[in-house]
């Protein structure tokens, strides 16, 4: 990614559990975008966190917690058409409370209320969360001052999320450096996603080298926050969190367009060859 070395996360004990990895909640989903918030979580587990949590609509759950049992799910009260709704937030009070790590945003889809929840949870929790998907989408919604946050913040928008979140769209360099001007500004830290992934807090500024167009597909930015979330829940700092984070899906990607070519590659198949990436890694 530079010249920078990679962080690592540290050996395990063997006499450790898992309570010593850290506990994520994921909140997302919503009724035809299941798979979004199922990806993240498996992701997370993938990624080493000791317990994963996934609240998502109530109407939904049975569907998300079939694609996986190693999770938890947590049922949430949600709208008509299966979107949380904001008073979602009242029963994630006693999870938040035990969370190492969360995120939001994977399958949210988009309402006021959902505005309204983004912009709750952002200004509230206190742990470091991702913000990924229609979660940035409803932080631009709800007008929220992206400095006003009461943790670590990490954003992880593609081009099209970017362009919102800072109301123009502009040409590549001009956006990489405007990346790094909204992190330095608001507090936080920016994955601007696509063709070498920027990562930076507003002073450092990385640039990923893994990763192909096969991972052009649904679903990989869901797993990509799902990677992150779990390297959080094992002490990495939100930056270190992100470079980590995103060198090892690209190189999953990559793993995974070795044996399978770009074109047939699927957002699970990243799943697959996070094992692989993660024990590269390490070597």
């Amino acid at each position: 990614m530079s010249e920078t070395p990679l962080p690592q996360l540290p050996p395990r004990d063997p006499e450790s559990h898992k309570g010593d990895y850290g506990r994520a909640l994921l909140i997302g989903g919503s009724r035809g975008m299941s798979g979004a918030i199922a990806l993240a979580g498996m992701a997370t587990l993938r990624s080493g966190a000791g317990l994963v949590t996934l609240g998502v609509p109530e109407a939904c759950l049975v569907t998300v917690a079939a694609f996986e049992p190693s999770y938890m799910t947590l049922p949430l009260p949600c709208d008509a058409a299966g979107r949380l709704r904001h008073d979602a937030a009242q029963e994630l009070t006693e999870p938040l409370e035990v969370a190492t790590a969360v995120a939001c945003g994977p399958g949210w889809g988009r309402s006021t209320a959902l505005a309204q929840l983004a912009q709750g949870l952002f200004t509230k929790i206190a742990q470091p969360t991702v913000f990924d998907a229609d979660a940035l989408n409803g932080l631009v919604a709800a007008g929220a001052t992206l400095s006003h946050h009461a943790g670590p913040r990490i954003l992880t928008p593609h081009p099209g999320e970017f362009a919102r979140l800072v109301g123009e769209d502009l040409e590549a360099d001009a956006r990489s450096e405007r990346a790094v001007q909204l992190a330095r500004d608001a507090g936080l830290i920016v994955v601007l996603k696509g063709h070498r992934t920027l990562i930076t807090d507003g002073t450092e500024v990385f640039h990923n080298t893994t990763g192909n167009a096969g991972m052009a597909t649904g679903g990989c930015g869901d797993v990509l926050t799902g990677v992150i979330t779990g390297l959080l829940c094992q002490g990495l700092t939100p930056l270190e969190a992100a470079r980590l984070g995103v060198y090892l899906h690209g190189r999953a990607g990559d793993l995974a367009a070795e044996q399978l070519g770009e074109v047939s590659l699927i957002a699970s198949d990243l799943l697959a060859y996070l094992p692989a990436a993660f024990r590269d890694q390490r070597a």
